[in-house]
């Protein structure tokens, strides 16, 4: 079989290798280069965002922080509420094929990120490059990651190795780009992923994999690449952008066979080849709508992307015929595709109805689509909030609801999502830990987002059923909720929980004595300061 792509129509070639790998290049250890060293005496994570963002732009990181600024804006607060960035740029590198992670920052947040192997079974090693004050302002902690990954570039177990400072070296201005491209055949692929700069961990998803596709499209413009596992497929495929549960790219496959067109990778993907068969996809759907850095390589590539998803009876027709147009497929084949998937998606709603009202929120980037689903199935939905970003490509799921009442917040606080089940009273919150268990406070189901939302198809036909039965079961234990906040009334809450032989008595006069006593004392301090 003819291994060579027929010339696509848009820039960005892409050619596969003949012998299905590409060829291995060596390289020696460039020891001419000099590492940068940071300035100042480093910044620690006491010194706060703020102070931390400041330095690393002095450090010479300012053009890494802007570009951040303006592929994740921040919204009307700072930032989400969420887990560390890296927890998610970890995630994508440790479910790569031959792929190392090696994570570079202070020796607590490297502790608490190996959770992540943990918690997704990855069953790999997490590299970690200690440092001190010492080699963190002299520059020796960029010599002590370049060993390391010389010692590590192995082609017999790796294409790549993917280096990540966390946010004291990020401020520090530990220059992972001159680190050399690559070692033995092994790509060696430096980022920055400092929680003052990345607002969320789906975000940082996006800095892996943008990083990754950059390398990948230098790759196939200069010779052959790596063939698909699987080989090429005999049909254009549309590569699917963002992280989403493993049954939907197999549906969506179904959906595009009418259209003469096929599923191709998922991005994040599972392991580096696949990054040429997704910039070799005829369109790229943006699933998750916020992977800025990765759209900006496959436009580079020449490649049309599409935002929303194929949800519900709405969203998969107005998908499929985006998808077709921008496919350059015939309408016929466009309106057979609709009318062959359509009723089988209205049945599917019509056999699975959700009534009560529920309020969504969370940090996954998905929320938009589950809120459009949820409406379809009959839901009434006066709230959506997700920590995610606004962009271009989330605009078609934000007229949607809008134009359904919904009240729609890109970046999303805490706070915001907490007054959203005070005002809409909802039958059923869905949202982030906090938010379900102020929820379960107040004897409202809620349900998980991430674990029990996410973790489930929500594509075509099988995503309409699948939601419905667990979304029904939540709002079935209205009445068990009822009776455990009658059971538990008069038990007492904070300092009051618990079991008292006699409850302690409020006395808000020793409050207030000891409130100003302390705030005596503080006032002291500070006078001894200044003088």
């Amino acid at each position: 079989m003819d291994e060579r792509l027929d010339p696509p129509k848009t820039s960005g070639e892409i050619v596969y290798d003949a012998a299905g790998s590409a060829p291995v290049m060596e390289s020696v250890p460039d020891t001419d280069t000099p590492a940068l060293q940071p300035s100042g005496d480093g910044v620690g994570c006491h010194a706060g965002k703020d102070e931390m963002a400041k330095a690393a732009a002095a450090a010479g990181k300012s053009a890494i922080l802007e570009r951040y600024a303006a592929d994740y804006p921040k919204g009307p607060h700072d930032q989400p509420q969420s887990m560390c960035p890296a927890f998610g740029s970890l995630r994508v590198g440790l479910r790569m094929r031959r792929t190392a992670s090696v994570l570079s920052g202070s020796a607590c947040c490297v502790y608490g990120l190996t959770f992540t192997s943990h918690f997704y079974g990855a069953k790999r090693s997490v590299g970690y490059v200690p440092f001190n004050s010492e080699s963190l302002v002299t520059g020796k902690l960029f010599e002590d990651i370049r060993d390391a990954v010389f010692k590590l570039a192995d082609p017999v177990l790796y294409d790549a190795i993917v280096v990540t400072n966390l946010c004291v070296p990020t401020a520090s201005g530990v220059p992972l780009e001159l680190l050399p491209k690559e070692i033995n055949g092994v790509r060696i692929i430096g980022i920055d992923v400092p929680g003052f700069g990345v607002p969320t961990h789906a975000e940082a998803k996006d800095v892996i994999a943008g990083a990754m596709l950059e390398y990948a499209r230098e790759e196939a413009e200069q010779g052959p690449v790596q063939a698909p596992r699987g080989g090429r497929s005999e049909r254009p495929t549309v590569a699917l952008l963002g992280e989403m549960f493993p049954a939907d790219p197999v549906g969506i496959g179904m959906m595009l066979e009418p259209l003469g067109l096929a599923a191709g990778p998922v991005v994040p993907t599972r392991e580096w080849r696949e990054l040429y068969a997704a910039l070799d996809s005829k369109v790229i759907a943006a699933i998750h709508p916020f992977y800025t850095a990765s759209v900006r390589q496959f436009e580079a590539a020449g490649r049309t992307v599409v935002g929303s998803a194929p949800v519900g009876r709405d969203g998969t027709a107005a998908w499929l015929e985006a998808i077709g147009k921008a496919a350059n497929v015939p309408t016929a084949k466009i309106e057979a595709a609709k009318q062959r998937f359509l009723p089988m998606i209205e049945a599917a709603l019509a056999r699975t109805p959700i009534k009560g009202r529920i309020t969504v929120s969370g940090y996954e980037g998905s929320e938009l689509l589950v809120a459009r689903l949820l409406i379809e199935s009959g839901a009434e939905v006066p709230y959506v909030g997700t920590a995610a970003p606004r962009t271009r490509w989330s605009d078609p799921d934000r007229e949607w609801l809008e134009a359904r009442g919904v009240a729609v917040r890109f970046r999303a606080s805490l706070e915001q999502d907490m007054m959203a089940v005070d005002a809409f009273k909802p039958d059923l919150a869905i949202g982030t830990t906090p938010i379900v268990q102020k929820a379960k406070q107040k004897a409202i189901p809620s349900l998980y987002f991430t674990n029990l939302i996410s973790a489930r198809p929500l594509m075509g036909v099988a995503g309409a059923g699948s939601l419905a039965t667990v979304v029904n079961a939540a709002l079935g234990n209205r009445d068990r909720f009822d009776r455990m906040s009658t059971f538990f009334d008069g038990v007492g809450q904070g300092e009051t929980a618990g079991v008292w032989e006699k409850q302690p008595i409020e006395r808000p006069d020793f409050k207030a004595k000891y409130r100003k006593q302390v705030e005596a004392a503080a006032k002291k301090r500070k006078a001894e300061e200044m003088m």
